[in-house]
């Protein structure tokens, strides 16, 4: 599957912003399905860290490959 450059860069940041939104809504929630929430928003910010943490350590490898910098 194919996606746009700028929407490819973007997953990871949107995912830990959308676990930190989750787990604001939970802690502001007075009743409700807080739990899952909390482990919804855990799940989705650790997502988006694994994402972010691959690619830099792939990106990383290919500088210490080439010996050059990546075009970003």
């Amino acid at each position: 599957m194919w996606l746009p450059r700028p929407v490819y860069e973007a997953i990871p940041y949107a995912s830990m912003a959308a676990g930190a939104a989750l787990g604001g809504a939970a802690f502001f929630l007075e009743r409700g399905p807080r739990g899952l929430l909390f482990a919804l928003g855990g799940l989705c910010v650790t997502v988006g860290l694994m994402l972010w943490m691959r690619r830099r350590a792939y990106r990383a490898g290919l500088r210490d490959y080439a010996g050059r910098p990546l075009d970003d």
